[in-house]
């Protein structure tokens, strides 16, 4: 009996490998447990150089593949998960939003992005921890915004505990990933003529019945 062809046995439209950087304790780790997992432990355990997890969801129509790289934000470290910046195609850029000297570290942390990422890289700044008492906050959303105009990237306020905006953020990011990766593979074969697509009326409208917050 023949194989299936390839493209039937793929799972997958897009694999997307995303990176999660910043100091620690900001909360990496809890939020990637709550986007792969659903859920959040209260439990501080640092991340030993690296770990990862993957989660497929459905966006615009497509299936994507989503590895996660959980990275440790202490300086002995850094050396390991300077590595993964080559490989990463987005990259979130956590701070805690009580803790301001996490804000003030993501400039480094960009410049990191800078010296051993890809050019392409998709970034996005994320603000954790915004279900905290507005008398413990250090770092006003306003701040969190101005940052991310200057370099020209998106900006989530989030909350691992309550689930605020972590489905948003992660499928804002693949969203935009998976556009490059769709114009870039448009420009290497202008010529390719895509058949069976829907009308992009109707079919973004069933996507985005179908496909929860990321079809929104």
């Amino acid at each position: 009996m023949a194989a299936p062809p390839a493209r039937a046995r793929a799972d997958y439209d897009y694999l997307i490998k995303l990176l999660l950087i910043g100091d620690s304790g900001v909360g990496k780790s809890c939020l990637l447990l709550r986007f792969s997992d659903g859920s959040f432990t209260t439990s501080f355990i640092t991340t030993i150089g690296i770990d990862f997890k993957i989660r497929t969801i459905d966006l615009d129509g497509k299936r994507i593949k989503l590895q996660i790289w959980d990275t440790a934000g202490q300086e002995r470290f850094r050396t390991i998960t300077t590595a993964y910046y080559r490989g990463a195609m987005g990259i979130l850029l956590v701070y805690d939003v009580t803790d301001e000297s996490s804000f003030n570290n993501i400039r480094n942390w960009i410049r990191n992005i800078e010296q051993h990422a890809s050019d392409n890289v998709n970034k996005v700044l994320v603000g954790n921890k915004a279900d905290m008492d507005e008398s413990k906050r250090a770092v006003p959303t306003s701040k969190g915004q101005a940052l991310a105009d200057e370099y020209g990237i998106k900006f989530f306020e989030t909350s691992a505990k309550t689930n605020l905006n972590v489905e948003e953020v992660f499928c804002s990011i693949a969203r935009d990933i998976k556009q490059r990766l769709a114009d870039s593979d448009s420009k290497a074969e202008p010529q390719t003529i895509k058949i069976n697509q829907p009308d992009q009326a109707g079919g973004a409208a069933e996507n985005a019945k179908n496909s929860g917050c990321c079809g929104q």
